[in-house]
Formats: C-alpha cells, sequence, structure tokens
C-alpha cells in the first residue's frame, strides 16, 4: 500500500505579507552550514601546509560571493537548461524565482566562477578552495532535496509495486518513487561522508584533488538517482524508445552529469600526479 505524502506548508512561516518558504530556508541552513563547517577546515593549517590556508574573515566574506553565484547561477542554468522556451516567452518570470525552478549544474558553475573570483582577488590558491567548498556542498545538497520533498516537487517515477511508493498530491493518483529522498541520501549523506574522510586522509595539498573526488562522486549520485525521478515535464526522456534497456531513457540530468564525471575524474588523475601543486609548495 502506497504512502500518504505529509502534508506539509510550504511556507515555514508567515508573518503578515511576509511569507519564508522551506526552500528558502533549504539555501540558508545549506550556506550556514557550510560556513560554519568551512571555517573549522580553514582553522586545520595542517591540512593546506605549504599551501597559504584562508583566514576566518576570508570564509566570512566568501560565503557572500558563494550565495550570490549559487542563486544567479542556479537561476540562469534552470532557464537555459531546463525551460528556455517558457521563460523567452515571458522573460519577466526569470526574475520570479519565490516560484521554485533551480539547477544544480547551473548554481554548480555559479559558485565556481564565484570562489576562482574571491581566491584570485585574495592570493589564495583557486584549486584549493574549489576544494574545501566541495567538501562543505553536500550539506546544501542534502538540505534543498528535503525541501523538495516538503515542496511536493521533482517527484519521482511511477512505482505502483514499491512499499514505499508515495502519492504526490500534484503527480495523480500514481504511487511514485519518493526520488527526492534518495537524491538527499545519495547527493547529500552519502557524499558528505566520503567527502569527510577524503579532507582527512589528503588535505587540501593536492589542488583539484577534493575537488575531482566530489564532481565525480555528484555525478555518480545524481546519474543513479535519474532511474528513479520523473524527468521535467517540458522535456522528457532526451532519448527514448531506443533505449528502453534503461527504463526509459536519457534524461537532460544524466546528460548534463556525463561532463561532470570525466571532468572529475581527470582533475583526481592531474591533480593525484601533482601537476596543479605551485612550483614552491612541490
Amino acid at each position: 500500500m502506497p504512502l500518504s505524502f505529509p502534508l506539509i506548508d510550504p511556507v515555514a512561516i508567515s508573518i503578515g505579507p511576509l511569507a519564508i518558504r522551506w526552500y528558502a530556508l533549504a539555501y540558508v541552513a545549506g550556506l550556514l552550514g557550510g560556513w560554519f563547517y568551512a571555517k573549522r577546515l580553514a582553522a586545520r593549517a595542517d591540512l593546506w601546509t605549504p599551501l597559504r590556508h584562508p583566514k576566518p574573515v576570508d570564509i566570512d566574506d566568501l560565503i557572500v560571493w558563494v550565495a550570490l553565484g549559487v542563486v544567479l547561477g542556479g537561476r540562469l542554468g534552470y532557464v537555459l537548461f531546463y525551460n528556455l522556451g517558457a521563460y523567452l516567452a515571458q522573460p519577466l518570470e526569470i526574475f520570479a524565482v519565490w516560484r521554485g525552478g533551480m539547477s544544480f549544474h547551473g548554481g554548480f558553475i555559479g559558485a565556481v566562477l564565484a570562489i576562482v573570483l574571491f581566491s584570485r582577488s585574495r592570493g589564495l590558491h583557486p584549486l584549493a578552495m574549489l576544494d574545501m567548498a566541495a567538501v562543505v556542498t553536500p550539506i546544501g545538497l542534502f538540505f534543498g532535496r528535503i525541501a523538495n520533498f516538503i515542496n511536493g516537487e521533482l517527484w519521482g517515477r511511477p512505482a505502483p509495486d514499491f512499499p514505499y511508493a508515495v502519492v504526490f498530491p500534484h503527480a495523480g493518483p500514481v504511487p511514485r518513487h519518493p526520488s527526492q529522498l534518495y537524491e538527499a541520501f545519495g547527493e547529500g549523506l552519502l557524499l558528505f561522508i566520503v567527502m569527510a574522510i577524503a579532507a582527512r586522509r589528503f588535505g587540501f595539498r593536492r589542488p583539484g584533488l577534493l575537488g575531482g573526488i566530489f564532481v565525480l562522486g555528484y555525478a555518480l549520485a545524481r546519474i543513479v538517482a535519474e532511474f528513479f525521478r520523473e524527468p521535467d515535464a517540458q522535456l522528457g526522456f532526451l532519448f527514448g524508445s531506443s533505449v528502453e534497456a534503461l527504463s526509459g531513457g536519457i534524461t537532460m540530468g544524466m546528460l548534463l552529469s556525463l561532463p561532470m564525471a570525466i571532468l572529475g575524474a581527470g582533475m583526481i588523475v592531474i591533480a593525484a600526479r601533482g601537476y596543479t601543486r605551485p612550483a614552491e609548495a612541490a
């Protein structure tokens, strides 16, 4: 028997005309959690030596840069990758971020650009700073996917025989995989544990190594999750009947994750061989 969807109000706090949604709180929790963990990592000089490690004030300033990069990149990524036609028809809807519509891949690119620009402005090693961001990012991914579940959005594929399937209020009467929770586990909790172990084992002495592990790990987790997640309605399966063996076909999430996996694997190899370390630190 399928599970009933827990009717949680998408608005967490409402004070008069001011409404604070769980989706917004997920971003805040992810950024604050990442900020706290990043400050602890930055304080561990042994993880950075011989590279220069960021000061506490650097982390405080960096969180603002990353927040802007994530929001702007995530929104633009969604517009460009997932629903360009609709937004071209109604351009003002691009700015209606309170109605949802964020792309991880776009937010990832925006955050990377923000970190690189910030690092250069402070004389820090850009790849090492990206490594630190990679270690803390799964915190935000976890809370973001939980918020997706609360909102009853980005639901999974039909699963009438799965005992823990959920009937989502806006997805019809068909029981579906709670794929948001799968992603919270894979892209969030599991990847957080992997990155924490890698940070303790390797530190930031080989710039790009931890970032490569994160990018590869996220790409693999996302590709697996896409087998259970319903593709966006406006896109559907990009390649359908020719790949029925893949339970429906290739989705945009899979397609965007493939180059990430290749990039991550390449970065691991390059960083592990020491090619990214500055000459004075080699």
